[in-house]
């Protein structure tokens, strides 16, 4: 038995969305989407500093997950990003984080080391 199936869920999908964003190419896809605040038509490879093959393989990841759209325009594509999947995401991840926090335990470390 496959222990990952254990886990609820909305804990698999969390953590899907937090494996798309593990990565600073992805990351920065996003933000470049978000600071065109328009869809991108063309290879946004021209962008962001990675080849072509590169930039593809992260927008498929971005796009499976639903964060990204791309839509065929004749011999370009063109990307956008999904606002209602990025909420969904962002309020999954806000509420998980709150969970997190609400335990109130603050931790001592014996090292030079502090928590941040």
């Amino acid at each position: 038995m496959i222990k990952k199936n254990k886990f609820n869920p909305e804990l698999h999908e969390l953590s899907e969305f937090a494996k798309a964003l593990s990565h600073p190419a992805r990351l920065a896809i996003l933000e470049y989407l978000a600071e065109t605040k328009t869809c991108i038509s063309g290879d946004i490879s021209d962008y962001i500093p990675l080849s072509r093959t590169t930039v593809y393989q992260h927008l498929k990841e971005l796009k499976a997950l639903g964060l990204i759209h791309g839509e065929i325009d004749g011999l370009r594509v063109n990307y956008c990003l999904c606002e209602s999947t990025i909420s969904k995401y962002r309020a999954m991840f806000d509420e998980f984080a709150k969970r997190i926090e609400s335990a109130g335990i603050k931790c001592e470390v014996k090292t030079k080391k502090k928590c941040i």
